[in-house]
């Protein structure tokens, strides 16, 4: 499949509080279902490792990711009180990154710049 020039993808790892595996697996679906109602949403998907939990997931530039996180907003608050947020990563073109920068501060990203790719 190709993709538009400015996707952004968005690299949430977290860590599941003892005994909350359950609640965190309940709550996948409000999310899956938000993710799918964005236009600018490529892909959004979830795996597990023990008590980590992985979301891959993909936008149509800056604009995208922000409709998304401004979409999940109340439901990830929810989640945090059952895991917290171990390792983030952002990563896409220069330009777009910089337009998540400041949104996304709070939240200390880690930045990765794309350099090259088909």
């Amino acid at each position: 499949m190709n993709y538009p020039g400015n996707v952004v993808s968005i690299h949430p790892y977290f860590k599941v509080h003892p005994g909350q595996m359950p609640a965190f697996k309940a709550a996948l679906p409000v999310f899956i279902n938000k993710a799918r109602s964005e236009e600018g949403n490529l892909f959004y998907e979830f795996t597990i490792n023990g008590d980590e939990v992985f979301c891959r997931e993909a936008y149509v530039g800056a604009a995208g990711a922000l409709i998304h996180l401004a979409n999940i907003a109340q439901p990830l608050a929810e989640l945090f009180k059952i895991a917290t947020l171990a390792r983030l990563e952002i990563h896409g073109p220069a330009a777009e990154l910089e337009q998540l920068r400041i949104p996304l501060a709070p939240m200390n990203p880690t930045w990765f710049v794309l350099e090259a790719g088909k």
